[in-house]
């Protein structure tokens, strides 16, 4: 997948994720694959926009030391209006 194939929220997500392992010290993104015990290439995936799994997540901010709230404070997810049911 092309990365203007993929969703503006997922990349934001992507850069969040770089953005912190950068401020917790993690130099390389191959000290913090080491840490969640998956591949480089499976990390650099999370790092590159790819989508990923709840848990995955969960294990990412226990590692960065950060909440979920935290982790998502610079991200930029727009509020989808609902649509109005017809009588």
């Amino acid at each position: 997948m092309k990365k203007s194939d993929k969703l503006p929220e997922l990349l934001d997500v992507a850069k969040r994720l770089k953005v912190l392992r950068l401020e917790k010290g993690y130099k390389s993104y191959e000290h913090m694959a080491f840490e969640l015990s998956m591949s480089r290439s499976a990390y650099w995936r999370l790092e590159s926009g790819e989508n990923f799994s709840m848990k995955t997540l969960v294990k990412v901010c226990k590692v960065l030391g950060v909440t979920l709230e935290e982790f998502f404070a610079d991200v930029n997810v727009p509020k989808v209006e609902k649509k109005k049911k017809k009588k």
